[in-house]
């Protein structure tokens, strides 16, 4: 597994559909992930220094983890196939490891959260890693400017 950092999220040219980044200095490695606006805007939230007076579904799936006793070691993009990304959230409890399957948007959601690594298999790198991430994606981010107004008013429910 080869660790990686959140290296910010990026809109794609053709589709603007928001693509996450993850970046190895070391290996000079870049992963780009596209995924929904949804998680795109939870995970933006986090690197942005965001804050809701409420618990927003990542932040309340954190605090589930801690609260049944516990801790978030490290996300894993451990697979792709056909195109699909698949991620594990390692959790250790009671000194065992537990692999919770999920999807890599909020795993690395989780992880920018509870401040854990989020590490690639050498597998998903050799089909989808890239060293011109230019090629793939715009090196510009709308999310900045869509958090700037934003209000915690702007998520209550609403009937």
């Amino acid at each position: 597994m080869v660790e990686m950092q959140v290296y910010g999220l990026a809109v794609e040219n053709d589709t603007e559909s928001p693509v996450l980044v993850l970046k190895s200095e070391e290996l000079g490695m870049v992963l780009p992930i596209w995924i929904g606006a949804m998680e795109a805007m939870a995970i933006s939230m986090v690197l942005n220094e965001v804050s809701f007076p409420r618990p927003m579904t990542h932040d309340l799936l954190l605090s589930t983890i801690v609260t049944f006793g516990g801790e978030l070691v490290s996300v894993d993009i451990v697979d792709i196939e056909k195109g699909t990304f698949y991620a594990e959230i390692m959790v250790r409890k009671d000194g065992e490891m537990v692999a919770i399957d999920s999807r890599p948007s909020d795993a690395v959601a989780l992880a920018v959260r509870a401040d854990c690594p989020v590490r690639v298999s050498q597998k998903v790198l050799d089909v989808a890693g890239t060293r011109d991430i230019e090629e793939k994606v715009e090196e510009k981010s709308g999310w900045e400017e869509d958090l700037e107004g934003l209000s915690p008013d702007d998520f209550k429910y609403k009937m």
